[in-house]
């Protein structure tokens, strides 16, 4: 692991504990690398509203992380940006899709601004990348009800989490293993666990194949 890739996984596991701790099962270490990268951009866009109190200044930072999508998927990253320069690196070896970086970036924008939560691009949008950096293109339909689970526990909908696991798992049943990682953590769809007991489920989770 060299200095970015050491820097951007201590970023993820202080912003985004439990999606770190589901990638600590992406055996391949370039792998995980890619996938705490992404997350890394993700905990870059989560931390706008804790640094500004305006949502018009939250607002211009969004719009320049859309404006340095611009260099990230023309293959030109802005140069020092430990962040935009392991992102450009992913976008081109995994061919990724700008679709779902700017959906997330607006649904952002729309939360700022008092919106609900747009599910689908906070949380299942992000799940169908990382499932294509650890598993290749194809499996958006496959994460599709567990980015949905996920998203449901996230913002407190424990109930209708639980009741769409069942069909979560039905299509899960269809993502590689080397892809589960990207999954696992919508096994926590309990209001707390401590760390020892999120570990302990995720191994239950990833050993199954099963959120």
């Amino acid at each position: 692991m060299n200095d970015r890739d050491r820097l951007l996984d201590a970023q993820v596991q202080q912003a985004d504990p439990d999606r770190w701790l589901s990638s600590r099962f992406v055996t391949d270490e370039s792998a995980r690398a890619d996938l705490t990268a992404f997350y890394a951009f993700e905990a870059e866009l989560m931390i706008i509203p804790t640094r500004v109190t305006q949502p018009l200044l939250a607002e211009m930072r969004y719009a320049w992380w859309g404006e340095q999508l611009d260099g990230v998927f023309a293959g030109v990253a802005r140069k020092g940006h430990p962040v935009l320069e392991a992102l450009t690196d992913i976008v081109a070896r995994h061919r990724l899709e700008r679709g779902a970086f700017d959906d997330l970036i607006d649904a952002h924008i729309g939360r700022v601004h008092g919106q609900p939560h747009d599910l689908d691009a906070f949380y299942v949008g992000p799940m169908q990348v990382a499932a294509t950096i650890l598993a290749g293109p194809g499996h958006e339909t496959t994460v599709l009800e567990a980015g949905r689970v996920w998203g449901l526990a996230q913002t407190g909908q424990f109930k209708a989490a639980r009741a769409l696991q069942q069909k979560a798992n039905r299509l899960l049943a269809g993502l590689p293993a080397r892809g589960f990682p990207a999954v696992a953590h919508a096994a926590f769809h309990r209001p707390s666990e401590n760390n020892a007991a999120k570990r302990l489920r995720l191994s239950w989770a990833v050993f199954r194949g099963r959120i």
